[in-house]
């Protein structure tokens, strides 16, 4: 199926709206270095507009239309969002027939009135031919390997769903979408049946580069996270007015949590639709008004994000979508006196500028920031287990993921078979357009992406290291940003390949012969994102685990990452955390309310009544 970069404009106050200065930038697919289409370049005068219209969406009816409202009520918006890309991710949605590709009929979670036990009952209505989208409950009798399978992400790959379903008329249907309607009640509404999953996952992968598989992932994990803080946000309710216990009888204290306030969401290209949704899921659940600023390299589906808030009736201003360059957009929004929080991920250099501008106002700042993360494997591993993970940490995502485990520490006693091994997976890997089937590594995002790699593995050579494999252009691909998986051996740890992120499929390596020694290299670097230690041997890992100097460590594995867990780093790889509760907490103030309970005077001076 072919497919058209939509023509979108800027996203403010609920509304499309051309720039003020009427640019825009080309979209450049990685894969064949053509122009695609385009997107709207915000300058300085369009955040001025963006964030006057998120300002006064939190102030909308004395804030009771959002930050003030319950986490309840933000909730269903939440859930709308959700519901509304879950029937984007169920491709073609049949009436009264099996998908296509799954054992069973497909339904969706439960959005109104319908029990997951009322699931046979409902299946004997006269109006046999139901639309359904999701997934559903193992009935009695039926294996868990009968369930349907969803790509959920790179971290638990595939898995089976159980959640409650609705079963759904197809006359109720009119229009395929999502809208808050009738005392701010969250219904599905459908009216076209479209392929709207496969639309945005091809939209990602011309966008970016990364093989479709991936970006597929990513769109069933953006449902995911939308719906985990629909839960956090209905959380936040009971949470209100948590007592603190007090020494003092006399006093009762308790503590209420409260949005930050106007907040400015800025992301990177690698993740473009999932890593801003790790930041408006729980910037929305925590009842904040966002900003939200992608990469110019890799905007296309955050523009469709706005489409979607638009047909679930988000209220105007809560969020706004701004596209366009770190320096006309970026830097405005960072800087602006009246953004009361910035999450920012990208590189290190960058988060240094933010995080100075952020302190000439005392703004308060989240970063996740860059990475040379190491990964350890130990000469008690299955080999080929090993490698494949190796392989994972460094190719997925094209080598373009800040937590990539890049640098390999390798025990001296397993080294040469082991890179034997390590170098026999990397050629027998698909690199290819990322629309073609088993792709599994596409191109660099760009053309100085790509140069700046090539530097990196020119340099390596110049300084004395061995390209053990790749290092060039795959022969069969003339066009496009592509690199060979590349294996550097002979490194030291005086050289840039060590020491620098690369940001793209190059594995650096060097050997160790303790446990000591493994984890005095690993931590030789300025950056903490991640690390991962493989070994059979669990109270090894759980040693080295403790000692390495990481924000998140993975154990006989590299990358998995979920909603509920939290992500960050130390050092220079930034600091705060994403995602999990902690997530929600970055979006939140806190407030302590203390009450005077006694009867009696504080007493504390002399009343001028008793002279």
């Amino acid at each position: 199926m072919s497919i058209t970069i939509p023509c979108r404009q800027l996203f403010i106050d609920g509304k499309w709206r051309e720039p003020v200065k009427k640019k825009r930038i080309p979209v450049i697919n990685p894969s064949t270095e053509q122009i695609i289409g385009d997107i709207p370049a915000a300058t300085a005068e369009d955040v001025e507009v963006a964030v006057d219209a998120a300002r006064r969406a939190l102030a909308r009816n004395k804030g009771r239309d959002w930050a003030s409202a319950s986490g309840a009520h933000r909730a269903k918006y939440l859930r709308a969002i959700a519901a509304k890309v879950h029937i984007i991710n169920a491709g073609k949605i049949h009436f009264g027939l099996r998908s296509p590709d799954s054992s069973s009929t497909v339904r969706a979670p439960a959005i109104e009135g319908v029990a997951a036990g009322e699931e046979e009952e409902e299946e004997e209505r006269d109006d046999q031919q139901i639309l359904s989208v999701g997934t559903r409950r193992r009935r009695r009798g039926e294996r868990e390997r009968d369930l349907p399978i969803v790509w959920s992400s790179s971290s638990d790959r595939c898995r089976r769903r159980r959640s409650p379903i609705a079963v759904v008329s197809r006359s109720s249907f009119s229009n395929l979408g999502c809208s808050l309607i009738s005392e701010g009640r969250s219904r599905l509404f459908c009216a076209e049946i479209t392929l709207r999953k496969s639309e945005l996952a091809k939209l990602e992968a011309m966008d970016c580069g990364k093989p479709l598989d991936e970006t597929a992932c990513d769109i069933d994990d953006v449902a995911g996270c939308f719906e985990y803080y629909a839960d956090l946000a209905e959380g936040l309710d009971a949470k209100q007015k948590a007592p603190v216990s007090l020494p003092m009888e006399t006093f009762n204290c308790h503590v209420l949590k409260e949005p930050i306030g106007v907040v400015g969401l800025i992301t990177p290209w690698n993740y473009p639709l999932l890593m801003a949704t790790w930041k408006v899921a729980p910037a929305l659940a925590a009842g904040c008004a966002a900003i939200l600023k992608p990469s110019d390299l890799a905007s296309v589906t955050c523009l469709e994000l706005a489409e979607v808030c638009n047909e679930v009736g988000l209220p105007p201003g809560v969020l706004n979508i701004l596209t366009g360059s770190g320096t006309e957009a970026g830097a405005p929004l960072a800087s602006h006196p009246h953004v009361d929080k910035i999450a920012f991920t990208g590189s290190t250099a960058t988060g240094s500028k933010i995080m100075s501008a952020a302190a000439q106002i005392v703004k308060p700042v989240t970063l996740e920031l860059g990475g040379k993360s190491p990964i350890l494997v130990f000469e008690d591993v299955d080999l080929d287990k090993a490698a494949e993970w190796t392989i994972f940490g460094i190719l997925w995502t094209n080598g373009q993921i800040c937590s990539a485990t890049s640098r390999l520490l390798v025990q001296e006693s397993i080294a040469t078979e082991f890179l034997d091994r390590l170098a026999k997976w990397c050629k027998n890997i698909k690199i290819s357009d990322p629309m073609e089937e088993g792709c599994r590594l596409g191109p660099v995002v760009s053309a100085a992406q790509h140069e700046k790699v090539m530097k990196f593995i020119s340099t390596a050579k110049s300084e004395g290291a061995t390209i053990l494999c790749g290092g060039a252009r795959p022969q069969h691909l003339k066009k496009g940003y592509f690199v060979e998986p590349t294996i550097i051996t002979d490194v030291t740890t005086s050289m840039q390949i060590w020491r620098e992120e690369v940001f793209g499929p190059v594995l650096c390596v060097k050997t160790f012969s303790t446990e000591d020694e493994a984890i005095e290299l690993a931590n030789d670097t300025h950056y903490g994102l991640g690390a991962a230690v493989i070994s059979k041997d669990l109270d090894r890992c759980e040693r080295v685990t403790k000692a390495l100097q990481a924000g998140i460590v993975w154990v006989n594995c590299s990358q998995p990452s979920f909603s509920q867990a939290p992500r960050g780093g130390n050092k220079r790889s930034g600091f705060g955390r994403e995602l999990g509760e902690w997530g929600l907490e970055n979006y939140l103030s806190v407030k302590q309310v203390t009450q005077y309970i006694s009867d009696d005077p504080w007493g504390w001076y002399q009343s001028p009544s008793k002279h």
